[in-house]
Order: C-alpha cells, then structure tokens, then sequence
C-alpha cells in the first residue's frame, strides 16, 4: 500500500436518511457545514436522499417515490393524446 496517500482527517459523522429519518453515525471525512445532536453529542450531517434502510433493493419492498411530480408532469404532457 503507498503511503501517504490516504486521509488522516477521519472523524465520526451522522448520516440521515430524508426519506425515513433514519440516522446511521460512521466515520467519514466528508465536509458538511451542518450538525445534528444524536443521544447527547453532536455531530456533522451529511443528508442523504436514499440509504441502506429504504433503498428496495436492501429492503425487498418495491416503494415509488415521486419527490418532483414526475408521474404529474407526464400524465399532463400526454394527456391530448388520450381518445
């Protein structure tokens, strides 16, 4: 393994989970301006959109998510095509 080349600066950060809320603490040397209190310490937070507890494939329950109205926006664009 070369060395030096690998971080040094790795410290505990939280992880949450926007979907479900979920919060997993690992350690990371991701910069983020946020913190969040978790059981009395506090921690940076990098906000995730999709995780290990409610991606489908993790979880074996297909779930649709529709965060920018995709669904909306297609059934409106299509819409005069329909007889």
């Amino acid at each position: 393994m070369k060395k030096e080349i690998h971080p040094e600066s790795y410290r505990l950060v939280a992880f949450k989970d926007m979907s479900n809320d979920d919060i997993f603490i690992t350690k990371s040397t991701v910069e983020t301006k946020e913190t969040i209190e978790v059981e009395g310490v506090e921690y940076p937070l990098v906000k995730l959109e999709i995780s290990r507890t409610s991606h489908p494939y993790y979880t074996g329950k297909s779930k649709l998510i529709d965060t920018a109205g995709r669904i909306d926006k297609f059934k409106n664009k299509y819409a005069k095509f329909q007889k």
